[in-house]
């Protein structure tokens, strides 16, 4: 199998799969900045062909000369292509499109976090067994270049944790109930009419674009494939408005973080709201912007911030990764990056931490029937091995700060407290995480 080479061509080829908020976006970056991108590529990028369902729009909207199609298919088995664009979405129709695209000697470069979340470990072993390359900085973080500086920049360390703010959407609900004080329900529906969150919120407010993000995030950190099913998932949609503002008396902003931790040789991936110190970096990301923390033994801790969604910023990160496609077979060969930035059998994946294991301070908030409800409270955490480094008992609730306790014990306490008499049902526990800036 032969791949293509620029050496005697004058621009990359691209085909585009959708034609929606990506694709749009995608197509009208490379019209705009046609010149610059030339400029930094050594050639033009060229889109030749779309397919899609909405094929009249896309014949309104796209360039003289971009062939429009309805058969994605068709599109990703053209001889005349380069590379193909994978702006559908979804993980089943993409996911044959990609494989297909491979299969016929294309590179991919995709925006889509689920399909490489999910079908990652299938999808970069064929492209190695073809000799092409998959890009997806725009799977993370979009106008962020976190792929980048894991693969690349970061490569000489070790890497300790790595934690972010990665869904705008869940980050801008939870800015609108800590600044202005909005109940969840009140936030949500803003950030629907303002169409930063969409019909059916779920995968946003749930955590589950965060644990996409996650599981490749950790594997280009840490070694081994995307391991999706490995991580712990929490959504945002239990929480107060009463929560923010016990947190900020007590120093916190609360936050959804995506989190990687090596501890002791073995490996946690969780998705949770949390409590982090008010004056670290990350609690100063708001609204729909993202922010990552990455602790490296040799660089210490760097800090990356911007979009975490829109459509040219979405389009700016596959632009890039269409540049560097562009260098690199101009320059005669295929870019020497791995995929997840360790070669194939030169790391193994590390050891998954057991749950219970896992260790952490905790915020509770519990609401109080009775006078000596919140002496038996802190009595019954105590027993369970979770001691209250801080509690504040105002009419009937009560709010603890534990130290550090293992996952085990504190589900433990917690089933105790849900279960005592004097203890209002629905009690509150959100994590606190601590974030070594130095």
């Amino acid at each position: 199998m032969q791949t293509s080479s620029l050496h005697h061509r004058p621009a990359l080829r691209a085909g585009l799969l959708g034609f929606g908020t990506v694709g749009a976006g995608t197509h009208g970056v490379l019209a705009s900045n046609r010149a610059t991108i030339r400029a930094r590529a050594g050639c033009a990028i060229d889109l030749t062909m779309v397919a899609t369902r909405t094929a009249s729009r896309a014949r309104a909207a796209a360039d003289d000369g971009i062939e429009v199609l309805d058969d994605p298919m068709q599109l990703v088995r053209h001889p005349g292509l380069d590379v193909v664009i994978e702006a559908m979405g979804g993980t089943t129709d993409a996911r044959d499109c990609v494989l297909e695209a491979i299969a016929h000697g294309k590179h991919v470069v995709t925006a889509n976090k689920a399909l490489l979340a999910t079908h990652g470990e299938e999808i970069f072993a064929a492209a190695d067994a073809q000799g092409v390359t998959v890009g997806f900085e725009a799977a993370v973080a979009v106008s962020i270049p976190i792929v980048k500086a894991l693969r690349e920049g970061l490569v000489a360390n070790e890497i300790e944790w790595l934690v972010g703010i990665v869904n705008g959407t869940s980050n801008y609900v939870l800015t609108q109930m800590g600044a202005a004080g909005r109940s969840y329900a009140d936030a949500l529906a803003e950030a629907q009419a303002l169409g930063y969150a969409e019909a059916d919120p779920s995968l946003d407010v749930g955590g589950g674009d965060a644990a996409h993000k996650l599981a490749l995030l950790a594997a280009m950190a840490f070694g081994g494939p995307p391991r999706l099913g490995e991580v712990h998932v929490e959504g945002i949609d239990a929480l107060q408005a009463v929560d923010f503002l016990h947190a900020a008396r007590l120093g916190y902003a609360v936050k959804l973080l995506a989190v990687a931790r090596r501890c002791g040789g073995e490996l946690q991936l969780r998705v949770h709201p949390a409590l982090v110190p008010r004056a670290s970096l990350l609690a100063q990301v708001d609204g729909r912007m993202n922010g990552i923390m990455v602790k490296g033994n040799a660089a210490g801790v760097t800090m990356y911030y911007g979009a975490g969604a829109g459509a040219r910023e979405t389009a700016s990160a596959v632009v890039a990764d269409l540049v560097d496609l562009a260098r690199a077979l101009r320059g005669g060969g295929r870019m020497c990056v791995p995929a997840l930035g360790f070669h194939e059998g030169a790391a193994a994946s590390p050891v998954m931490a057991a749950r219970g294991g896992v260790r952490s301070r905790n915020y509770l908030r519990l609401g109080l029937d009775g006078p000596d409800a919140g002496a038996r409270a802190l009595d019954a955490l105590a027993r369970h091995g979770v001691p209250a480094a801080k509690g504040v008992q105002s009419h009937n609730t009560l709010v603890v700060l534990t130290q550090e306790v293992p996952e085990s014990s504190m589900a433990l306490a917690m089933r105790e407290l849900g279960a005592m008499a004097g203890v209002q049902p629905g009690l509150t526990r959100l994590r606190v995480e601590a974030l070594d800036q130095g």
